[in-house]
């Protein structure tokens, strides 16, 4: 089974410009592990201190948010594209 996982521009610095990899990840879980296994260099902008996936990095799954399908108890299929988003926040006085 393979997913398409495509990453942001965000974090392009940190995967050699690699913008997407095929996973075999079955949940969430095992995508976060695998793409921090792939690129080290992520860990610390996809998780916090305590290990957990980070709340401003999100996560689609064929453009619906992992959130409402079950977050990490969905079960990736085979052909699924996983979009990784993290949230921008900012602006000018």
């Amino acid at each position: 089974m393979s997913v398409k996982v495509l990453l942001p521009n965000a974090f392009q610095k940190h995967t050699n410009n690699v913008r997407e990899i095929s996973s075999t990840a079955t949940n969430l879980s095992e995508l976060v592990t695998e793409i921090e296994g792939r690129f080290p260099a992520l860990r610390q902008h996809l998780r916090n201190e305590d290990g957990q996936i980070r709340r401003f990095i999100n996560f689609y799954v064929n453009e619906e948010d992992i959130r409402f399908l079950g977050n990490e108890k969905y079960s990736f299929k085979e052909g699924d594209e996983v979009l990784v988003i993290p949230s921008i926040a900012g602006g000018c006085v």
